[in-house]
């Protein structure tokens, strides 16, 4: 609900101005919103919105597509060095009961972090913290939600393009 009155509000006579205005800073914009975005795991960022309209206006799909992916990759590293660092912030539940056991294997922990981390999922901060717990190299962990995000922010752009298509 959040995304959706956020893309409305961009959508309108004042969100178009505002992106019209913040043009030439797309490529930065689009990295900063991920990475803050992704990095809060309590307050909702309806970064969606955002990256569509930024999407359609862009000349370089694949830049705006890689930068939305890093950004969004590093910050959701926060919830993996939570968890390396021990601090269990979240309940003992069968989620993450089931997370950690498919974490203790790296293919598989590949498999659930890719698979996790592909669509909107807000269970994902479970397996960020279950993989840094567990002690998972970084760069596996890194490499699958890096590869997951390409795919999101790539199908979050396409949308962009189809419904702010008409934005100047």
């Amino acid at each position: 609900a959040l995304n959706l009155g956020f893309f409305v509000l961009l959508r309108g006579e004042t969100g178009r101005f505002w992106l019209a205005q913040l043009r030439d800073y797309s490529y930065i914009g689009v990295f900063l919103v991920t990475l803050l975005a992704n990095a809060t795991t309590i307050v909702p960022t309806p970064y969606i919105p955002i990256v569509a309209c930024i999407a359609a206006q862009s000349q370089n799909l694949p830049l705006i597509v890689a930068l939305g992916a890093l950004g969004s990759a590093i910050g959701e590293s926060v919830a993996f060095f939570i968890g390396r660092s021990g601090r269990g912030l979240v309940q003992d539940s069968w989620l993450y009961r089931w997370v950690h056991q498919q974490m203790r294997h790296p293919w598989r922990a590949f498999a659930v972090l890719f698979l996790f981390g592909a669509p909107p999922n807000p269970a994902f901060d479970v397996a960020g913290l279950a993989a840094g717990a567990l002690g998972l190299p970084f760069w596996l962990f890194f490499t699958a939600v890096f590869l997951a995000r390409i795919i999101r922010i790539y199908i979050i752009a396409l949308i962009g393009i189809q419904a702010c298509g008409m934005l100047p």
